[in-house]
């Protein structure tokens, strides 16, 4: 099942942190990663008094549940110095499930396609370098007309 996942960081080497957890990423048992978008350089979501983040997207392919992958990343988050005092506060790394296949969840753990992924347009901004044409399975709209609509 093809999965994308957003990463960002926004404190110290956040090049490294990034490629660090795409390396971890790519290790995982029955995990493949495909593409990694190019990395931006975004303003704060959110909560706005903290650093510019650096930002991407990777493509996956995997046969892991959606909730397995969300722990296996908030695991390698832990493992790269992620600390959550404040919500959208400053980070390390941050990994993020934005589409998973076509599947729907809204569970007390994930909630898939990610519910900000059409209000933010650094995410919009890579999987439309990814993935034009994949569509949004609670939208249906493909990511490209999301895209076009918040520019």
């Amino acid at each position: 099942m093809n999965c994308y996942l957003g990463l960002g960081s926004n404190l110290g080497d956040k090049k490294k942190h990034i490629t660090k957890a795409i390396t971890q990423i790519s290790l995982l048992e029955n995990v493949e990663v495909l593409r990694t978008s190019t990395f931006i350089t975004t303003a704060p979501y959110g909560k706005t008094d903290q650093p510019y983040f650096l930002n991407c997207v990777i493509e996956l392919n995997t046969n892991l549940e959606p909730e397995i992958l969300l722990k296996k990343c908030l695991e390698i988050e832990d493992q790269l110095g992620r600390i959550r005092k404040e919500k959208w506060g400053p980070r390390t790394i941050d990994i993020d499930m934005l589409i998973y296949g076509n599947k729907v969840i809204n569970s007390e753990i994930l909630i898939l396609p990610h519910p900000e992924l059409h209000k933010r347009e650094f995410v919009l901004t890579s999987l439309n370098e990814l993935c034009p044409n994949l569509f949004h399975p609670i939208l249906k709209k493909k990511i490209t007309e999301l895209f076009m609509e918040i520019k």
